[in-house]
């Protein structure tokens, strides 16, 4: 009888887990290469919009090793659309303190930052979009970079 209240307590959690997360669409995080970015390995996710009146937030996943030597680091964006056209924007987040504290949660020597891209963001049509981001530093390759990912859900 325990083993089945404990399955039932599991299911439910599980259950409640999910539809806290039922809006988010998108989520990818790849593993960079030997923690070297480079500007020719762009991370892209995929979307289909079927109701382009919605808003999303679109973030950034990103998760750097203690060998990233930068306070901050600078993305550029391309959000293509199903007419092909695409719509390009660089954007600089800060990663740490001026003390040097990082703002990222850590474990280890690892730390992890969801970075918000755009808000409130709506798409002009419906259609197949293309989102992609791509280091913008002047390091080539950035150097302790561990993984990058997109997050995309519907804004609240």
């Amino acid at each position: 009888m325990n083993k089945v209240r404990y399955f039932l307590f599991l299911m439910a959690a599980f259950a409640i887990f999910q539809s806290c997360n039922s809006d988010v669409v998108v989520d990818t995080f790849e593993e960079i290469p030997n923690q070297n970015w480079t500007y020719t390995k762009p991370i892209k996710a995929k979307l289909n919009v079927i109701d382009h009146s919605k808003a999303y937030q679109i973030n950034v996943q990103f998760r750097h090793t203690l060998d990233y030597k930068y306070a901050n680091v600078w993305l550029r964006f391309h959000i293509i659309g199903p007419d092909k056209k695409a719509i390009i924007e660089r954007q600089e987040f800060q990663l740490a303190l001026p003390n040097g504290e990082w703002l990222g949660k850590g474990s280890g020597s690892l730390y992890s930052y969801e970075l918000v891209f755009k808000d409130y963001y709506k798409f002009n049509q419906n259609g197949n979009y293309t989102i992609m981001v791509e280091q913008n530093m002047r390091d080539n390759p950035l150097a302790g970079v561990n993984d990058v990912g997109l997050k995309i859900m519907l804004a609240p």
